[in-house]
């Protein structure tokens, strides 16, 4: 988890200069601050902190993991590495129902806004209960 934490601080600090920068030259070019990307620049910069904040406080409470360690061998890495689900019809379904919700919202809507949020929540559940009922049920061990 060290370099997901130092990757991610990398852009964040990439982000907070760009967004620097790009207020500083649209105001130097134009007059005035061009706020939109400014505060998009500033909010990715905040979503970036966030994501690499949680790497880091993940990343002190495990063990080191073999990507992790310099002197580590590549065997070390071998093994199961988890589920993953050989075929699902869930990630098209939320896919369209996201889709639907987009559509709704573009066309401001309401019907299909509330239409669409609730296909996804429906789809959603249905992924993430998938392999704990029916006849996919994986035995709990």
């Amino acid at each position: 988890m060290k370099t997901e934490w130092r990757i991610f601080g990398g852009i964040a600090a990439f982000l907070l200069a760009t967004s620097g920068v790009y207020g500083w030259w649209t105001w130097y070019s134009l007059g005035y601050i061009e706020w939109i990307g400014t505060i998009a620049l500033l909010l990715s910069f905040f979503l970036s902190i966030m994501v690499g904040t949680y790497f880091l406080v993940i990343a002190r409470r495990i063990d080191l993991r073999p990507e992790d360690r310099p002197e580590a061998e590549i065997s070390e890495g071998a093994g199961e590495v988890g589920f993953f689900s050989p075929g699902s019809y869930y990630p098209m379904g939320i896919a369209l129902a996201a889709s639907v919700t987009g559509i709704g919202v573009a066309f401001w809507m309401w019907w299909l806004m509330v239409a669409g949020g609730i296909a996804v929540i429906v789809a959603t559940s249905g992924m993430l209960f998938e392999y704990q009922t029916g006849s996919r049920r994986t035995a709990v061990e």
